[in-house]
């Protein structure tokens, strides 16, 4: 896979956040483990501080957006630089298919919280593999 063929991957900062924590595990999970050279991950503070190879990267990649609550400040921010957003994953929505998760941890996940981070990072593996199936590059 050529490097612009790269997935990027921005999830929220949340910092302090349970939803936060969330978004970052799974995101670590697909460019670790899961979807390994197939998706990569860039700090999102680096775009919102102007950082002109971070903004590049967002307009020449294909990018994930992975967002803890309904304020979708990681989705906000690539739209608002132009980046070409194929996906967009809300923690919220995960857990509103799976409410029995409710996590309570903030800085170490518990037990829910490690599961709702797999299931939104196996949402993010499946759409790498149907976008890379479906041929859409950037």
């Amino acid at each position: 896979m050529s490097e612009s063929n790269t997935i990027l991957i921005f999830p929220c900062s949340g910092i302090g956040k349970s939803f936060g924590t969330i978004c970052r595990d799974a995101t670590y999970s697909v460019i670790e483990e899961l979807r390994k050279g197939e998706t990569d991950t860039t700090c999102l503070s680096l775009l919102v501080a102007g950082d002109g190879a971070a903004i590049r990267a967002v307009k020449s990649h294909r990018c994930f957006s992975v967002d803890g609550c309904t304020n979708d400040c990681a989705q906000k921010t690539l739209e608002i630089l132009g980046a070409k957003l194929v996906a967009n994953f809300r923690v919220v929505d995960i857990l509103r298919e799976n409410r029995e998760l409710k996590s309570t941890s903030i800085t170490f996940l518990d037990e829910n919280g490690r599961k709702l981070s797999t299931l939104l990072a196996e949402k993010m593996a499946q759409k790498v593999d149907d976008l890379n199936q479906s041929g859409a590059v950037s």
